[in-house]
């Protein structure tokens, strides 16, 4: 027994000494690729000396004597903290993950393949205008400086994926820039979704005239009445509903709800206590670790511009000059049509066009996958665009048999100069110009908010689809492709986009609430991204005669749901204070005791409040009562509470509180049998996953942030390092805006989509002006730059957004010297 003891005190001991050498292998190898920011290097592909200062928060203050050599040092740097990130980005867009990643990702690269994404950006590269042309060739090379400086010198690969992974890194092409924006338009699309979800629920209702209850338009002019979907074929459809399916972290295209959001406003000097100009921007989108976000300051040769950039594209999105602000706001532009194509019975390669049938244009593409085979796909293309699978985005629900489904989209332009027009705004000198430049914007469709010293604009900028007046579902379902009236006929010129300059009142402002009011087909969309937060910040603005940069900071970081505030008199009216004194721990008492705690709450979705949890969970249980009858499994899919239906159907608008009646029931339920099951369910639900007292809730437990590593996210121990997870107020309707994930279960409430870059400019004192992104600079899990700044942004602090360049090097924890090899 002795001798077998001292064994397995041996081997036990001999594997703890084999796993710490292990582990501190894996850290030096890892370590090594964390960057040097104080050096010296001889590099090709300068002509002057790039100084690169990094401050104590790691923004690079990039410095040299002409644009290209900023550019490549915006290019080096980029590099240097987030060289994973550029070539995931990279290869989502070329459609090559299953290179890396196996069969696991080969859907995604066969979606993208379809798509052409790549394809149509190399076939941009020549539309840039010359200025654009020299920033993308001296980023490319400053960044493959870095891979080359990576390879010469051991330098860990580049980043810890990289030893995990084995992904070979090849040069970075200009196009490899410009595909990137056609990802960033991807993961920004909502509207071929919308489409599928009008069809599908429109197939499965019992009453047609329920579709504008759960599917309502936003307040304002009433639109003509659409034909039910099943009326535009002959061929009988489907009358399913498949099961949602979990998307992949790796998936760009992210699902219904969380295409995209943003909030940004502006005020003119008469309505600026300072006398100058204000600005707030804070773009929403999937939080991840890293952020997407960047912050970068280049000083050019007409100034210097600072901001938020995405690493893979040379300029600065989000951010201000010394004369210049400006911001973005997803517009919700309805720039994609789904046409159902009818195939030729008699030879399957061809489809029904107004003139005939038509050969489809086809291309084989093979997809390399790791420890597999490799797949060739055959890519099809109508003269509406690419052929979409049924296997995507349950398109096999609303496709008749002989048919298929291509996809219209402002992004698929071979002649795309996005990036043209952004790097024209960045280096405007005024309002006037930069609104110019902005006409040769493309994709994603976004409203621009600009602000000089004197003047404040929004200008939505983006093709606009050309749509026919007799369009027969408006863009709101798929269309038969072979009707020539529901083809796009080009797009619509840039001065037909919605243009607001200097209102008299002197705010301007978007939170992507609906736009203008504009018949078919000028219409810009049907489906907006907001119609809550824009009442709060209504209010927030118009309480102040003038406004200070403070102001505009407490705006951003409000947390006053008008949701709530809206919704709980309603669902609540016959229940508030009503009922006989109940024993401790019954569900009647248990029903009073939330009750009252929601009728003194304020609405403010603060963390470390109970009552945004148990409000969110109550308004959760009642959608899920009011549709799960009328649609069955297609009721899964309405993930988030859309709060006009609620409203519709507990004021009875057009008799939508039909709902409140559940069909295979015997009994007559109202609406305030609902309520009160609703929260009774709700109030069983949080003592399951959460407390059974209700006061001690804390809506932060629920409503984490979420910035997972989308590749080691769910990696085993591993995901502890490298996710950052954060209690969070706001919500899904609160101007510092928190979307949930939503669902069933209890990461319903996480929150997984936010403002990654928040920024307000003061242009009265344009170097008091203040920015912050939801992570940190750098995307190295060892760095002490991975999550610093999402400390600040978790407790809504900022830090100096200044263009001072003698405060830039006098704060510097770094400087890297980029010089010209001598020949």
């Amino acid at each position: 027994m002795v001798v077998i003891f001292r064994w397995a005190l041996r081997l036990t001991g001999g594997a703890i000494i084999a796993t710490v050498l292990a582990a501190l292998l894996a850290y030096f190898l890892a370590a090594r690729s964390l960057p040097d920011y104080t050096k010296t290097l001889q590099v090709d592909g300068v002509t002057s000396t790039v100084e690169i200062v990094r401050d104590n928060a790691n923004v690079p203050h990039i410095f040299a004597s002409n644009d290209a050599d900023v550019f490549y040092g915006l290019g080096y740097a980029h590099a240097q903290d987030r060289l994973w990130q550029m070539t995931m980005l990279r290869r989502t867009a070329q459609g090559r993950l299953s290179e890396v990643f196996g069969a696991r990702t080969l859907s995604i690269d066969k979606m993208l393949r379809r798509l052409d994404l790549y394809r149509l950006a190399s076939a941009s590269v020549d539309s840039q205008d010359a200025r654009t042309s020299e920033a993308l060739n001296a980023y490319a090379a400053g960044v493959n400086m870095r891979i080359a400086e990576i390879n010469e010198n051991a330098l860990g690969r580049g980043a810890p994926e990289m030893f995990l992974f084995g992904a070979p890194v090849s040069p970075w092409r200009p196009a490899d820039s410009l595909a990137v924006i056609k990802l960033m338009a991807l993961q920004l699309s909502g509207h071929l979704q919308d489409e599928v979800l009008r069809a599908r629920t429109s197939l499965i209702l019992p009453d047609e005239a329920r579709l504008s209850d759960i599917l309502p338009d936003m307040p304002g002019t009433g639109i003509a009445a659409l034909p039910k979907y099943s009326t535009l074929f002959d061929t009988p459809l489907p009358r399913y509903a498949e099961a949602p399916l979990e998307r992949d972290p790796l998936h760009p295209v992210p699902e219904r709800g969380l295409a995209g959001a943003s909030n940004a406003w502006a005020a003119a000097p008469t309505r600026s206590a300072s006398g100058g100009t204000l600005m707030a921007n804070d773009p929403h989108l999937g939080l991840t670790a890293p952020s997407i976000w960047y912050l970068a300051r280049l000083e050019l040769e007409a100034g210097g511009v600072i901001g938020g950039t995405i690493p893979g594209m040379p300029v600065v999105l989000a951010g201000r000059s010394a004369v210049l602000g400006w911001g973005v706001t997803s517009s919700y532009l309805d720039d994609q049509d789904l046409f159902i194509e009818q195939l030729n019975p008699d030879n399957p390669e061809e489809y029904l066009t107004p003139e005939g049938f038509k050969s489809f244009e086809t291309r084989k593409s093979i997809i390399n996958v790791k420890d597999s085979e490799p797949v060739t796909i055959t890519l099809r293309w109508t003269d509406n665009g690419p052929v979409l699978p049924g296997s995507d985005f349950s398109l096999s629900t609303i496709t008749p048999t002989g048919h298929v489904v291509a996809l219209s989209w402002t992004a698929l332009s071979p002649r795309d100069t996005s990036l043209s027009a952004a790097m024209g705004i960045m280096q405007a000198a005024d309002v006037q110009s930069a609104l110019v430049n902005a006409e040769a914007y493309i994709a994603p469709s976004q409203n621009l908010t600009l602000v000089d010293k004197e003047k404040i604009a929004l200008k939505l900028i983006g093709a606009m689809p050309q749509r026919n007046p007799a369009h027969q579902s408006k863009g709101r379902m798929p269309s038969p492709g072979w009707i020539a009236d529901n083809r796009w006929n080009g797009t619509l010129p840039a001065t037909t986009n919605p243009e607001f300059m200097t209102p008299e009142g002197g705010i301007l402002g978007n939170t992507n609430n609906k736009l203008v009011e504009r018949p078919f087909p000028v219409h810009v969309s049907y489906e907006w991204g907001d119609s809550q937060r824009i009442q709060r910040w209504q209010r927030l603005m118009q309480n102040r005669q003038v406004h200070t940069r403070d102001s505009f900071v407490e705006a951003q970081l409000d947390t006053v749901s008008f949701t709530a505030r809206t919704l709980l008199p309603l669902i609540g009216a016959d229940l508030w204070f009503t009922g006989e004194p109940a024993p401790n721990g019954t569900p009647e008492r248990k029903r009073q005791i939330a009750l009252e705690l929601l009728a003194n709450w304020t609405g403010e979705m603060n963390e470390h409040l109970p009552e945004p949890l148990i409000y969110s969970a109550w308004l959760r249980a009642l959608q899920e009562r009011l549709i799960q009858d009328e649609l069955g499994p297609l009721a899964k899919e309405f993930k988030h509470v859309e709060p006009l239906f609620v409203e519709r159907v507990f004021r009875d608008i057009k008799g939508a509180s039909v709902w409140c009646d559940i069909l295979q029931s015997s009994p007559k339920e109202t609406c305030t049998d609902i309520a009160r099951m609703s929260l009774d369910a709700a109030i069983l639900w949080l003592e399951e996953n959460y407390s059974t007292d209700l006061a001690s809730l804390r809506w932060g437990d629920a409503h984490q942030a979420t910035h997972d590593h989308e590749v080691l996210g769910d990696v085993p121990v591993l995901r502890y390092f490298v996710n950052i997870r954060q209690s969070t107020s706001g919500g899904d309707n609160t101007l510092m805006r928190g979307r949930t994930k939503g669902g069933a279960g209890k990461e319903a409430f996480l929150n997984v989509h936010g403002a990654g870059y928040r920024g307000v400019y003061d242009f009265a004192d344009p170097d008091s002006s203040l920015f912050v992104i939801s992570t940190g600079q750098s995307g190295h899990l060892f760095s002490r730059h991975y999550d610093d700044l999402g400390a600040l942004w978790r407790r809504g602090e900022y830090i100096p957004m200044s263009l001072d360049q003698g405060l830039a090097r006098a704060a510097s924890v770094g400087v890297t010297l980029l010089e010209p090899k001598a020949n």
